[in-house]
This record gives structure tokens, C-alpha cells and sequence, in this order.
């Protein structure tokens, strides 16, 4: 039996750890609130900013900002994962909080097309180019702390909380939209005004997820390599690890595609494909990702049993076999209960890859250059492939091919499973050792 010293100093420990989990997963949440708010508003203020006859055109527009949003994450990337390595995690953490915060405010203040013209849409695209900087940084920092706050037995487990709160921010902005649809507002106020209300509130909530992070502790693994290297940062300590980078790109590819189809974009999907109500489409996707955030925690504890790899081989093989009959299967269901059922199949396809892909990056680079080397590469990947999967998705529907976009998705994760296949197990290999 342990000595009550050694139980104190263990239950100590664990509470550290927890308090310090809870605190970056709370920033975490709101940073991805935010994030999301544009997407699940987009189909009421997007005539708002791009006015047009054509709905298609209309949600092609805004998601061409919302992909734009995409190519300022690898800069943001490479700015807070530099910071993160340099200075500390939890400064990093503070810092973009704050972008997001003001970012979401200009988003909420911006007057629309028919009061300032032109001006409208390139005030909502600067906004987008704000937040995208801050989320680029939010993902390699945040993953880099929860993987080096855990023990080395439950950082899968620990870690997959970043999927939890990332979809938690999500589900803030779905069931923001619910309660303004059934029960505050009439359709005709939420198309006018009321899509400003959540990017208001994102803004308070980033300043209090500010406050929470600026009273967290920095990790051990950060403090060691403060002491012990140099150059920690910069990218020409990053290229010093072409195979790690490599293994990000290939291995985020399907996944970011497969996430964002079944999570960002499913819920336009429903409304311009399978004709359901934005009311019936956003009560499934937040029933859908609600569930969704609940698998994440058991596929990470699942990996700290048997390893990260036969969870991502797994996602990789159904992912390539089902796409296509899933998204073929949902464009054609004509209730709310079989389309959620499809979507859940590909959601728990998804959790494979979701629950573990921070841990996984994480634990393929030295504390020196974690955070940067976890952040801009998976950076650079979503910007490309996850942030344009709407555009290409809207623009084969409209140029009359929507099923090619099937294919697209299946052959992302084709690829990726080669990379799975050919990788080491992570969490054998882990270079976490603080």
C-alpha cells in the first residue's frame, strides 16, 4: 500500500493536471465557438453581405470567406507555435484568445451590404483573416499542452478533450441557433439582426477564457527544454524533421476533409441537397455532434490500451469503403431520423482519427519545436484541404456533379491510410518524456 505521503503527492498530481486540462480545454471551447459561429449563421447573414437570387451563390460566397479564414491559419500556425515554443504555452494560449475575441466583435458590428456597399463584405473578410490567425495558433498550442499536462498512461485519453471542446464550441453555436429559432426570434429578425447575437457573445466569452488561461501553469516539458536548447522555435530547428512533418500532412489529409464534411458542411448539406428545413438540419447536426463529442474520450482512452495506429488504420479503411454509399445514402433520406443515423455512422468512422490526431502530433516532435511543429503543418493541411471542402463541395453542386465531391473525400483518406500504414505507433515512439 502507498504511504499517505506518496497517496497525497499522486492525488495532488492528478488534480494539477486535471485543473490545468480543464483550463486550456475551456479556451479551447471558446476558441472554436467562435470559430464555428460563422459557419453554423452563415445561411442568415450571407444575403446579408452577398445579395443574390441564387442561394448556392449566396453560401458559396461566405464560404469562400470561411476558406479564406483557412489561409491565415498556417500564419498563425507558425507565429503562436513559435511563440509557444519560445516563450511559453500558456502565453501563447492568451494571446490568441484575445485575437479571436476581437475578431468576432467586428464580425457582430460590421453594418451590411445595403448600408456600407462593398465595404460590408471585405470588414467580414478582414474579421475571418483575424480569426483564422488566432485558430491557427490555438490548434498546435492547445494540442501541445494538453499532451504534455497528461500522464504518459492517459494522454490519449487527456488529450482527445481538445476534440471534445473543439466540437463543444460547435455545439454552443448550433444550440445558440436553436434557441434563437424556437423560442427568441421570429425567422425574419434572425435574417435581419439576430446572426449577430453569437458573435457577441463569442467576444465576451473569449475575454473570460482570457482571464481563466492567464492563471494557468506552464508544463514541465516547457520549462525543461527552456533550460536545455536553443534555436527552440524557428523553423530552421523544424526542418531538422522532415519524416515528423511529413507524417502530419499525410496523416491530417483525410481526416480534416472527413471532419468538415460530416460536421461544417453537413449542415448546409442538408439544407441545399436533402431540402430539409435549417430547423430540421440544425437540430440533427447538434444532435449528431453531441454525440460526436461523447465517443471522443473513449476512442483516446481506447488508444492508451491498444495504441494510436489501429485506431487511425481503422478510420482509414471504413473511411475509404464508406464515404460514398454514407454521403450517396444521406442526399437521398427523406426523414430527420434516418439522416441523423447516417450521419452518425460517418461521425463514429471520423472519432478514429478526431479522438487522437493531437496526441499523435504531439508526440512526433521534441518540446523544443512541438508546438510549432504540430501546428503549422496541420496548419498548412486543413487551409488546404479542410477549409476548401465546402467551396469544392458547393461548386460541384452547382456545376451539376455533387457526387464527385464523394469521391474526392474518399480518395483523401485513401492516401492518408497509406501514411497510417506505414507509420510507427506513436505512443511507443513518443518523444513526450517530460
Amino acid at each position: 500500500m502507498l504511504q499517505p505521503s506518496i497517496q497525497t503527492t499522486a492525488t495532488s498530481d492528478t488534480k494539477r493536471r486535471i485543473k490545468a486540462i480543464t483550463g486550456g480545454s475551456i479556451g479551447n471551447l471558446v476558441e472554436w465557438y467562435d470559430w464555428y459561429s460563422y459557419s453554423a449563421f452563415a445561411l442568415y447573414f450571407s444575403p446579408v453581405f452577398f445579395p443574390s437570387t441564387d442561394r448556392t451563390a449566396q453560401l458559396l460566397n461566405a464560404a469562400g470567406i470561411f476558406a479564406v479564414g483557412f489561409l491565415m491559419r498556417p500564419i498563425g500556425g507558425w507565429l503562436f507555435g513559435s511563440i509557444a515554443d519560445k516563450a511559453g504555452r500558456k502565453k501563447a494560449m492568451t494571446l490568441s484568445i484575445l485575437l479571436m475575441s476581437f475578431g468576432s466583435l467586428l464580425i457582430a458590428c460590421t453594418p451590411g451590404y445595403a448600408s456600407i456597399g462593398v465595404a460590408a463584405p471585405v470588414l467580414l473578410f478582414v474579421a475571418r483573416l483575424l480569426q483564422g490567425l488566432s485558430v491557427g495558433g490555438e490548434y498546435g498550442t492547445s494540442a501541445t499542452y494538453l499532451s504534455e499536462m497528461a500522464s504518459a498512461d492517459r494522454r490519449g485519453f487527456y488529450s482527445s478533450f481538445q476534440y471534445v471542446t473543439l466540437i463543444g464550441g460547435q455545439l454552443i453555436a448550433l444550440g445558440i441557433q436553436l434557441l434563437l429559432q424556437k423560442f427568441l426570434l421570429t425567422p425574419e429578425q434572425l435574417h435581419a439582426w439576430g446572426w449577430r447575437i453569437p458573435f457577441i457573445i463569442g467576444a465576451l466569452l473569449a475575454v473570460v477564457a482570457f482571464y481563466i488561461r492567464s492563471n494557468l501553469e506552464e508544463t514541465a516539458s516547457f520549462e525543461y527544454s527552456n533550460r536545455a536548447k536553443e534555436n527552440k522555435g524557428t523553423l530552421r530547428e523544424l526542418l531538422k524533421h522532415p519524416r515528423a512533418i511529413a507524417t502530419v500532412v499525410g496523416l491530417t489529409l483525410g481526416g480534416t476533409i472527413a471532419f468538415y464534411t460530416y460536421s461544417v458542411y453537413m449542415q448546409k448539406f442538408l439544407v441545399n441537397t436533402v431540402k430539409l428545413s435549417i430547423d430540421q438540419s440544425t437540430l440533427i447536426s447538434f444532435f449528431s455532434l453531441l454525440f460526436f463529442a461523447l465517443l471522443q474520450p473513449a476512442f483516446g482512452f481506447l488508444s492508451d490500451k491498444i495504441g494510436r495506429k489501429p485506431l487511425l488504420i481503422g478510420f482509414g479503411i471504413l473511411g475509404s469503403l464508406c464515404t460514398v454509399p454514407l454521403l450517396t445514402a444521406i442526399s437521398t433520406e427523406t426523414s430527420m431520423g434516418g439522416a441523423f443515423f447516417l450521419i452518425m455512422c460517418g461521425l463514429l468512422i471520423v472519432s478514429g482519427y478526431t479522438s487522437i490526431n493531437a496526441v499523435v502530433k504531439a508526440e512526433l516532435f521534441p518540446a523544443e519545436i512541438r508546438a510549432l511543429g504540430v501546428g503549422l503543418p496541420y496548419a498548412l493541411t486543413t487551409a488546404i484541404f479542410g477549409g476548401t471542402a465546402e467551396v469544392i463541395a458547393l461548386y460541384f453542386k452547382q456545376q451539376g456533379h455533387e457526387t464527385w465531391f464523394y469521391w474526392y473525400v474518399t480518395g483523401c483518406i485513401l492516401i492518408s491510410l497509406l501514411v497510417y500504414a506505414f507509420m510507427k505507433d506513436s505512443k511507443t515512439y513518443s518523444k513526450i518524456t517530460v
